[in-house]
């Protein structure tokens, strides 16, 4: 198994459950906890600690970080009369109560997304969406790990997924070792293999999806989808309800990160452009949910509408 160091060196998507529970760890050596809130929490018993305020700002794009950090501040903020060291334990049992609610959800999303899959259906995936991004199974790689599990003949083609490359570091690893046929390509090649007839269906996660469905995911998403639809392709987006954001109406209210320049133009070390070249480097686009086929939960699917049935399907 890859250990928690190395998956975050290896991928830097941030998942709910287990940095969360992993810096609790951590805050188990200081006398006190802080974890602010996305509003400052009125006679708060806990103080700003730089790994929350660094975990709150790391990734802006993604709304399960901010749910799961929301949670684990009501929690705190309901047992403030608790002296230091049962406040750990408390704080502690919600982090691994999440982590196991999170497995829980990636199995249920991969059951429900398995129904979408015939016998010997290809799927290409963009980023990473497994288990290195999660608790379990993941969100889009669970559809395709629970419909190997169950005995169905499926491949994959995964998007290297320029320019930090999860999809070739990470996303091929998972599938092999699981067994699964999975073929690597650059992002540039999607239509083509798309044109060939070799892609049944496309499955991808989320970062955050808008009431009305549109979505939020690792750059590059947006060009598959829009191939997607030219060649007739299903467009399927994977994710927990914890990623539905109805504050947001539309995705153009989504912050999308920005990133260094160095990871484009000096990628793991390797200079590939000139110095001193100007580069625009967002970490994810938002895909029109008029791209969307379905989005795959763990309550279950929805289709357009979205706003509607994402709505009744997260009061379900």
């Amino acid at each position: 198994m890859i250990s928690p160091q190395l998956g975050r060196q290896l991928n830097p998507c941030v998942s709910e459950a287990r940095p969360l529970s992993e810096s609790l760890g951590h805050w188990a050596q200081y006398s006190e906890f802080g974890i602010p809130p996305r509003k400052p929490m009125r006679h708060s018993p806990l103080n700003s600690n730089p790994l929350l305020i660094i975990s709150l700002t790391s990734r802006p794009t993604a709304v399960n970080l901010f749910w799961a950090l929301d949670r684990i501040s009501r929690t705190a903020e309901e047992n403030r009369c608790l002296q230091i060291p049962e406040l750990k334990e408390v704080l502690l049992a919600e982090a691994l109560e999440i982590i196991a609610e999170d497995k829980a959800m990636c199995r249920a999303i991969g059951q429900h997304g398995m129904a979408l899959l015939n016998e010997n259906d290809t799927i290409l995936t963009h980023c990473n969406a497994g288990g290195l991004a999660t608790s379990d199974y993941g969100t889009a790689l669970a559809v395709m790990f629970s419909a190997h599990k169950a005995g169905k003949q499926i491949q994959v083609y995964a998007d290297e997924t320029r320019p930090l490359l999860q999809g070739a570091r990470l996303t091929t690893w998972e599938l092999m070792q699981a067994g699964i046929d999975v073929t690597l390509i650059c992002d540039n090649m999607a239509a083509q293999v798309m044109k060939e007839g070799k892609i049944q269906c496309v499955i991808v996660g989320a970062d955050r999806i808008a009431a009305n469905g549109d979505t939020a995911n690792k750059i590059g998403t947006y060009n598959v989808a829009i191939l997607a639809e030219a060649h007739g392709i299903p467009f399927y987006v994977a994710a927990p309800t914890s990623t539905l954001d109805f504050a947001l109406e539309t995705g153009a209210e989504i912050p999308i990160e920005q990133r260094a320049a160095e990871e484009v133009t000096k990628g793991f070390g390797k200079l590939t452009a000139p110095e001193g070249v100007k580069v625009y480097s967002p970490a994810f686009d938002v895909t029109p949910a008029a791209l969307v086929t379905a989005i795959i939960t763990e309550k279950g699917i929805a289709r357009a509408p979205y706003t509607e049935n994402l709505n009744a399907l997260r009061d379900s």
